[in-house]
């Protein structure tokens, strides 16, 4: 780490791999330079109340449900788990949204739920944080997509999840609703200085709608087609590492060399400006035009409590920073920050902006 004098100055950088990691060959290029000024960071959180993100994309219910083992069913060899509680939680695009919320920024979400229970959770929860709704529709032609996670334990000891039962529609969003879509999008977009896409397969999110938007600047997490959004007018991606693998059809395991020849790759074959490869506990791979790959070390632990909506943390933080005026590079080590705190939570958490403060002012006063 550098540091100068004074707390605003101080500098946080990734370490230096002058050696090179496993897998890497002679061409492979590490930046010896990742290194962000804490105090501009600082400064750019403290401007996302003055932000305002369209959210664009499909909006999903995460339901956990704990029980305690009470035993083995004598009907079959399953444990009988005695109900604790029920939680619902914002996911998908609507998690990302929660995090925008939570950050202080001004969200416009535009997206469609179903006309049942779990449309109806998500949409009293966002008007119970004052978000204005009017961009999600809902119809009883479509049905809420529900993730329903069971956690089972015993007394005093950590719950683990057992079982996923996910609920999602059978057919792709009607035509009629499409439209519906792409027009408050277009209006929301115009108000915006970022859209988010969040495109998680379910069909609100698409490559020919986000042609339609022209905003700003433009973010993408597309779980299963990212390459599809070529010439969409996207300005930067964060895919995670097995999103990479499945566009190239091929694994990267511990060669960051085939992991820096296929970021390249997917920033040039998307146009983007900038390309954001999340890693898990190996943190994140920064490619842009013009720079050697930058790679940010996880930010706290490696070992994770949860991981459950990390990735919409991270394209929210990463958005709302882009909005503020980050450089790409202040971006990522922004939603690197976050991912590192939200990890830490259970369930689908958020960040919010006190925190991410406080995890930033704590390693500039750590580095006086």
């Amino acid at each position: 780490m550098k540091a100068k004098n004074k707390k605003t100055d101080v500098m946080v950088a990734a370490p230096h791999a002058a050696a090179g990691p496993r897998g890497s060959h002679p061409g492979h290029n590490l930046a010896k330079d990742a290194s962000v000024d804490l105090g501009r960071l600082l400064d750019l959180v403290a401007a996302f109340p003055q932000q305002t993100i369209c959210v664009v994309g499909d909006f999903v219910l995460d339901e956990f449900v704990s029980g305690e083992i009470s035993r083995v069913s004598r009907e079959a060899p399953v444990l009988i788990l005695r109900h604790r509680r029920s939680e619902s939680y914002p996911g998908g695009a609507a998690n990302a949204v929660n995090n925008l919320v939570d950050l202080g920024a001004r969200v416009l979400p535009v997206g469609v739920v179903g006309d049942d229970p779990g449309g109806h959770k998500l949409l009293e929860y966002f008007r119970a944080k004052g978000v204005n709704v009017s961009g999600i529709l809902q119809s009883s032609q479509w049905v809420t997509t529900t993730k329903t996670r069971y956690l089972a334990g015993w007394t005093h000891t950590t719950e683990q999840q057992v079982l996923r039962v996910d609920r999602e529609p059978e057919t792709e969003v009607p035509a009629n609703l499409q439209a519906q879509i792409a027009q408050k999008a277009r209006k929301a977009a115009r108000g915006a200085g970022a859209v988010l896409i969040s495109d998680y397969g379910l069909g609100a999110a698409s490559p020919s709608l986000a042609r339609s938007l022209h905003p700003k600047r433009m973010t993408l997490d597309s779980r299963y087609r990212l390459l599809e959004y070529r010439n969409s007018g996207i300005t930067a991606a964060t895919p995670n590492e097995p999103e990479i693998e499945a566009a190239y059809h091929s694994r990267v395991g511990t060669d960051v060399g085939k992991l820096d020849d296929y970021g390249q790759r997917a920033r040039r074959d998307l146009s983007l400006e900038a390309l954001v490869v999340t890693r898990g506990k190996d943190g994140m791979a920064i490619f842009e035009p013009n720079h050697p790959t930058r790679h940010l070390p996880v930010h706290g632990s490696d070992t994770p409590v949860d991981v459950t909506g990390a990735g919409d943390t991270v394209i929210a933080v990463f958005t709302l920073a882009l909005a503020a005026g980050a450089t790409y590079l202040e971006a990522a080590h922004l939603a690197n920050y976050a991912g590192g705190i939200v990890v830490m939570k259970r369930r689908t958490a958020t960040v919010t902006r006190a925190e991410l403060e406080a995890a930033l002012r704590h390693d500039a006063t750590a580095d006086q």
